[in-house]
């Protein structure tokens, strides 16, 4: 447990800590008097008021669009289940700025909506509440789908017996026992779009901002560390809140079920009611998920010739030191640098939490591997800029810098995918093992490995998709020679004309297919089929 200890000590909390303290330590002095004073801003107050309200409707939208589509999954068998399960978990892992793209693409100044019928969307709050829905729709289906797909049918069938109509059956029995699922999913989705940064950056112009946007805003562009820290705060707490809460009822989820078989409780659908529910999961899936790719793939072919791919192996607009090509190279390998990091520090860290003599202090620590994808990223990635640039951790000039923030976000999706399955491995086959002689690298290698290997690929499949799209934090540390996908989109989107823009769809094109083909392989290397992460 020591190494990811010291790892988040050294690479987060120190980070953190210390673009905090640069703010509210001015001359050598304390100057908490200033959360008051920043707080009182009637500007950072509309900004707060509009973090949370959009947070909100996201997630109160989100769940009325996508909890249909969870219950067509979980009880639903139909031709091309599988692959559509893939499509709809694409948008989850997609870099926000490629999310943003899409939808400016589809609802912006000259986009789809825009051609057709004059509607352009891409400043109203309508724009953001949509992607954060495109965005987040695969939390719900996931999450609230596994969970779904494994209630016993027959409690309410039997309620059915006993007179109950439809909706009275599935209102006390079902909804009930979907609750903590439901809970931890609207809980999570409000996360993710409470800390909305790469969306809200692009589509919300100058009218809209966040809180994460406006610590980038009043770090990047006003130089103001003492109010970016004041929010970093601010959204530090209202974070724990939220983490505090998903745990509490994730546990609730674990031990207030019995559940079955998954596989049991689906079936083709019956009746023309059941066939016109999973017609209009259809429609919204491919309306909502599948056309703003499509139009983002159309943009990027507009100029004759694949123009736009092949202005990406030129340097001649002067955005960059290189041409942007290169950045496909640079995320790359930063992603598998970064993939290798959070493999090992989520490996030692689940395998920490599954022991049996682990404390309390330990299994606390499960809750603390999950801030780093709350916390402002923007703050981390300044932080690093700050922190690690004196001996002996002076690693601002390294390449290394970027796989380290990125792993950050990697961490506790290896976490997430790789406890569950060590927890399952029978503890008397490491007992067996150690009796007969074994060392406990041996006993790792000739037990734990076999079985935890398949989902060690998955877990270093996420981890890549999430370091590939990674922005908030390496938007700051990345070189001027060596972007990343995400910062050369951004930067590209941040300069006017028809090049730039048409070069930035083509390499969040390239990245969507790389993340997509990435999830389908998760896909086919999935061992259990009940749609959940």
């Amino acid at each position: 447990m020591a190494v990811p200890v010291a790892f988040f000590g050294l690479f987060f909390a120190y980070p953190v800590a210390a673009i905090t303290a640069r703010g509210l330590r001015i001359d050598g002095v304390w100057r908490f008097g200033r959360i008051g004073d920043v707080l009182a801003q009637s500007d950072i107050r509309h900004v707060l008021w509009f973090t949370t309200w959009q947070a909100l409707a996201s997630t109160a939208l989100t769940l009325l669009i996508a909890l249909p589509g969870a219950y067509v999954f979980a009880r639903f068998d139909f031709r091309g289940k599988q692959v559509l399960r893939a499509v709809v978990t694409v948008p989850f892992v997609l870099p926000t700025v490629v999310v943003g793209t899409a939808f400016l693409a589809l609802l912006g100044r000259g986009g789809l909506l825009d051609e057709l019928w004059g509607v352009r969307l891409d400043t109203t709050v309508w724009a953001i509440l949509l992607a954060h829905v495109f965005f987040n729709y695969a939390v719900v289906v996931r999450t609230v789908g596994g969970l779904w797909s494994q209630l016993d049918p027959r409690q309410e069938e039997a309620a059915r017996v006993l007179g109950a109509s439809r909706f009275a059956a599935w209102r006390r029995v079902t909804l009930p026992a979907l609750g903590p699922a439901v809970a931890a999913a609207a809980l999570m989705v409000f996360l993710f779009t409470f800390t909305s940064f790469g969306v809200v950056q692009i589509l919300g112009g100058p009218t809209f901002s966040t809180l994460e946007v406006e610590i980038y805003r009043q770090t990047s562009e006003i130089f103001d560390l003492s109010t970016a820290a004041v929010l970093t705060l601010v959204q530090f707490v209202a974070v724990g809140a939220i983490l505090a809460v998903h745990a509490w009822t994730v546990r609730r989820r674990e031990t207030a079920l019995r559940l079955v078989d998954a596989s049991v409780t689906a079936r083709r659908p019956r009746g023309a009611g059941q066939w016109a529910l999973l017609a209009g999961v259809l429609v919204t899936i491919a309306v909502l998920l599948v056309l703003p790719l499509a139009v983002l793939v159309e943009r990027s072919l507009d100029a004759p010739g694949f123009g736009y791919y092949k202005a990406l192996t030129s340097d001649e607009g002067g955005i960059f030191l290189v041409p942007p090509i290169e950045a496909i190279g640079n995320s790359l390998q930063y992603a598998l640098a970064a993939t290798a990091i959070a493999l090992l520090i989520g490996g030692l860290a689940a395998a920490a939490l599954t022991r049996r003599d682990a404390g309390r202090l330990v299994r606390g620590f499960d809750a603390l591997l999950m801030l780093p994808l709350g916390v402002s990223a923007v703050t981390v990635g300044f932080g690093f800029l700050i922190a690690l640039d004196e001996p002996p951790l002076d690693l601002r000039s390294t390449w290394i810098l970027v796989p380290l923030a990125q792993a950050l976000v990697g961490v506790p999706f290896v976490v997430r995918t790789m406890l569950p399955v060590l927890r399952a491995v029978d503890g008397r086959l490491r007992e067996a093992a150690a009796v007969l002689g074994a060392s406990p690298w041996r006993v790792w290698r000739e037990v734990d490995l076999p079985m935890v290997r398949r989902a060690l690929l998955i877990a270093a499949g996420f981890a890549f998709a999430v370091s590939l799209g990674e922005f908030g934090a390496t938007v700051f540390i990345a070189r001027p020679d060596n972007p990343t996908l995400p910062v050369a989109v951004a930067r590209l989107l941040g300069r006017a004309g028809e090049l730039n823009y048409g070069q930035a769809m083509a390499l969040s094109t390239i990245l969507m297919v790389v993340c997509a083909v990435a999830l389908l392989v998760l896909e086919r290397l999935r061992t259990d089929r009940t749609g959940e992460f």
